[in-house]
C-alpha cells in the first residue's frame, strides 16, 4: 500500500523511513513547506500528493488543526485511507473525520495519538468489541513524567527540570500544553471517545504541574509519598463520562511511580479483562513512527476504524468523581476547605480535605489564585 505522509519534521521522517523496510507498505510523496522540495519526493500541494498514481493511503504528522483537518478531509474524499499521530486534530474534529471516511468506505485510525508506541488506543479499540471498559487513564504525558521525576529522584528545581528537558527534546520551545496538563487531557478526550463512544467537548479539567516546586518536593517526600501526573476517564449515570487530568501523590507500592524519565503508563479496566497496563515511550521520532506503521498495517489486515458509528460529542460529569486532595496554600486561604488534617509553618499550609468533587476541587483552586494565592494541590490516592 503506496503510503503518502503529510509533513518531514521528526515524526514524518520517521514515517517516511520505516516504510522503506515495512511489510505491505510502499513509500509515497511526502508534503513539505514551499522552499523544502529538495527531493523528487517532496511536494508542496495536496493535490500534488494526492493525485500521485497509486497512493492508498495518507499519514499525517503535522501537529495543529488547521491545515491538517483540510487536508484529512482532502484524502478521505479523495478516497485514501488516513492515519494521524494529531491528538489535537482528533479530539477537535475526529466524529466528523470518522464518519466521512466511513461514507467513502476508507479507514481513519489514530493510535498514534495518545501514548506514542504504547499501544494503548490500538489495543483499547479492540478491547471494547468484546468488552465493558470500566475505566481508564495513566500517565499520559512524557514531557511532564520527565521533569517531575528529575525533581522527585534527582532534586531538580523546576526550572532546571524543564531545562533539562528541552535540551533532550522532550519539552517543546513553549511547553504550555505539556505543563498545563492540556496535552494529557486531549489523549484522556480520546480515550474516551473509544471506550465509551463520547468524546467530552465540555466540563474537563486539567491541572498541571507548573504550580510544583522544589519545596514540594520535600513535604510529599516525607510523607513518603511520590507525584505523578495523571489524567482519568470513566463513565457515569446519565450518557455522561468524568475526564480530567491532575497531579497525585502516590505511594512508593503504586506501579505510577517507578514510570522513570519520559516514559508513559497507560492502563484500562476491562470488565471481564482485569486491569491492563501498557508502559513505554510515549513520544519521539522512533516511537510514534512505530505506532502510526502499526495503523496502515491494521488497514492491510481490514480494521478501519477506532470509533464507534454512534460516537458523540458530549460534556464531562467531574461533580461525580470525588476524593481528598493534598493541598499547599497560604494559611490564611485554608477556611475555605473542609479539612481531615491540618498543619502550617510560616504562614504555609499544608491539608488533606475531606472528599471533593474534581470540579469543587479545580474551580476552587482557580478562584483563589485569581485571589492571589499561590496554590498546588494533588489527588491523595488511597
Amino acid at each position: 500500500m503506496k503510503t503518502a505522509v503529510l509533513g518531514f519534521g521528526t515524526v514524518g521522517a520517521g514515517i517516511y523511513e520505516m516504510l522503506s523496510q515495512a511489510k505491505g507498505l510502499e513509500q509515497g510523496p511526502v508534503l513539505v513547506r514551499p522552499g523544502k522540495d529538495d527531493a523528487p519526493f517532496k511536494k508542496t500541494s495536496i493535490e500534488a500528493v494526492l493525485s500521485e498514481p497509486g497512493v492508498e493511503a495518507v499519514a499525517e504528522a503535522m501537529g495543529g488543526i488547521e491545515p491538517a483537518f483540510s487536508y484529512a478531509m482532502a484524502a478521505i474524499k479523495a478516497g485514501k485511507h488516513f492515519v494521524t499521530s494529531n491528538k489535537a486534530l482528533v479530539a477537535a474534529h475526529g466524529i466528523e473525520l470518522s464518519a466521512a471516511a466511513r461514507e467513502m468506505g476508507v479507514g481513519f485510525l489514530f493510535s498514534a495519538a495518545c501514548g506514542g508506541g504504547v499501544p494503548f488506543l490500538h489495543n483499547l479499540s479492540i478491547a471494547v468489541e468484546s468488552d465493558d471498559i470500566v475505566s481508564l487513564g495513566g500517565i499520559l504525558n512524557g514531557t511532564t513524567n520527565y521533569m517531575l521525576d528529575a525533581m522527585q529522584r534527582r532534586a531538580l528545581s523546576y526550572g532546571e527540570a524543564l531545562k533539562d528537558a528541552q535540551k533532550l527534546g522532550y519539552a517543546e520551545a513553549d511547553p504550555s500544553a505539556d505543563v498545563s496538563g492540556l496535552d494529557a487531557l486531549r489523549k484522556i478526550v480520546l480515550g474516551s471517545a473509544v471506550a465509551y463512544g463520547i468524546l467530552p467537548t465540555e466540563g474537563l479539567y486539567n491541572e498541571g504541574i507548573e504550580h510544583f516546586t522544589d519545596e514540594d518536593v520535600k513535604r510529599i517526600q516525607a510523607r513518603g509519598l511520590t507525584c505523578r501526573l495523571v489524567a482519568k476517564c470513566a463513565a457515569v449515570p446519565g450518557g455522561k463520562v468524568y475526564a480530567y487530568v491532575e497531579p497525585v501523590l502516590l505511594k512508593a507500592s503504586a506501579a505510577e511511580c517507578s514510570v522513570l524519565d519520559n516514559y508513559n503508563l497507560a492502563r484500562y479496566e476491562g470488565k471481564c479483562s482485569g486491569p491492563m497496563v501498557f508502559i513505554g515511550q510515549g513520544a519521539g521520532r522512533w516511537p510514534t513512527a512505530s505506532a502510526v506503521l502499526r495503523d496502515l498495517d491494521c488497514l492491510l489486515k481490514g480494521r478501519l476504524y477506532m470509533l464507534a458509528s454512534d460516537c458523540r460529542e458530549g460534556s464531562a460529569d467531574n461533580e461525580a468523581c470525588r476524593h481528598s486532595y493534598y493541598v499547599r496554600l497560604p494559611g490564611s486561604f485554608t477556611g475555605c476547605f473542609e479539612v481531615k488534617s491540618y498543619s502550617e509553618s510560616d504562614g504555609v499550609a499544608e491539608l488533606i480535605t475531606k472528599p471533593m468533587s474534581v470540579k469543587s476541587m479545580h474551580e476552587l483552586a482557580t478562584r483563589l489564585r485569581a485571589e492571589g494565592a499561590d496554590i498546588f494541590f494533588a489527588e491523595l490516592e488511597g
